[in-house]
């Protein structure tokens, strides 16, 4: 399934640090990468989630030449991510879910490494910098085995900024990390992107995602939502309500039985309900009151959590009513 190694100008607009359309990747009979297209400004943080094995890091290798697409054209940082590899990786830098530095090195001994590794002209004083910049500078001479999950990422992001990247390809880069960690790596990655460094992250957690410019969700290997926050929540057409409560389980069961209820997750002494229905919803909201007269009700912009996993559920129903499609076909 090869398409022409060429780029396509009518899919790879000016001005865009990554600019690919209809990426394909397949290992064995596993289809991992659909028709992945994506378009990030120079300068902007691009947030790309979704669950595990969805395709995530391999279109992040894509990107970096460290794969080949099976399919599918595209430009990063100007360069055809078919045939001028070699340049993306000289400018990218990328950040692995795993710890890939030394153990058994000090934090400056790895950093001079990575510095010699890309011929920078001193590489001692370019560590030093690098030290003072990420705050390691302080622990230089410890083992980076020593080292907890947040310093570690520290240590990889400073590896990775090292020869002065336009791009940041980050992979999860704070899974795991506590939560004062995430938000000074979060800093830091704005810093990187005011300076005009283009920056595409993975990660998990809602509360980053709303961070970047712009977030793109795949699903399957397939990119199912893209754009800027507000635009994705706005578009959504999801309806969410508030439900206040001291019986929050049996309020919880009486809803999950009423139509236009799609999802009802308990937050302590409050209820967050949500379905596409919004008229439904409500008179599922009233009927509830009903029997529990106390119960509080008070409609909300809904989370990007909401929508990611509305999303998810009606992914599976479309797939379930195909399969079941298909299976009464084959029997006829």
């Amino acid at each position: 399934m090869m398409q022409d190694a060429g780029v396509t100008s009518a899919h790879m607009p000016e001005g865009y640090a990554i600019a690919v359309h209809d990426l394909h990747k397949s290992f064995g009979q596993r289809h991992v990468v659909r028709g992945c297209s994506i378009n990030v400004p120079y300068g902007n943080i691009y947030g790309f989630l979704g669950p595990n094995g969805t395709g995530k890091t391999t279109t992040i290798r894509m990107l970096c030449g460290l794969l080949t697409p099976d399919a599918g054209t595209g430009t990063c940082l100007g360069y055809n991510i078919r045939t001028q590899s070699a340049l993306i990786k000289r400018q990218a830098g990328y950040m692995p879910q795993k710890f890939g530095l030394y153990d058994d090195l000090t934090i400056r001994e790895n950093l001079e490494f990575v510095a010699r590794l890309y011929e920078m002209p001193d590489a001692k004083q370019v560590a030093t910098d690098a030290l003072h910049r990420l705050g390691l500078h302080h622990r230089q001479n410890q083992l980076a085995g020593q080292l907890s999950g947040g310093w570690k990422q520290r240590l990889a992001l400073a590896a990775c900024v090292l020869h002065k990247p336009r791009l940041l390809l980050l992979d999860e880069p704070t899974a795991g990390v506590d939560p004062k960690a995430r938000r000074e790596f979060w800093d830091e990655i704005h810093a990187f992107a005011a300076e005009g460094i283009t920056v595409l992250v993975s990660t998990h957690y809602m509360d980053e995602a709303e961070r970047c410019h712009q977030i793109g969700y795949l699903l399957d290997g397939k990119l199912l939502v893209h754009g800027a926050v507000s635009d994705i929540i706005a578009q959504s057409r999801l309806s969410t309500w508030r439900i206040t409560a001291q019986n929050t389980a049996e309020v919880m069961h009486d809803l999950q039985k009423r139509a236009g209820v799609e999802m009802a997750t308990s937050f302590g002494t409050q209820l967050h309900i949500a379905g596409a229905d919004a008229e439904a919803l409500q008179r599922a909201i009233e009927s509830m009151q009903a029997v529990f007269p106390a119960a509080q009700a008070e409609k909300i912009t809904p989370s990007l959590e909401d929508i990611f996993i509305h999303t998810m559920a009606a992914v599976g129903d479309r797939d379930s009513q195909i399969e079941e499609k298909a299976g009464e076909d084959a029997s006829a």
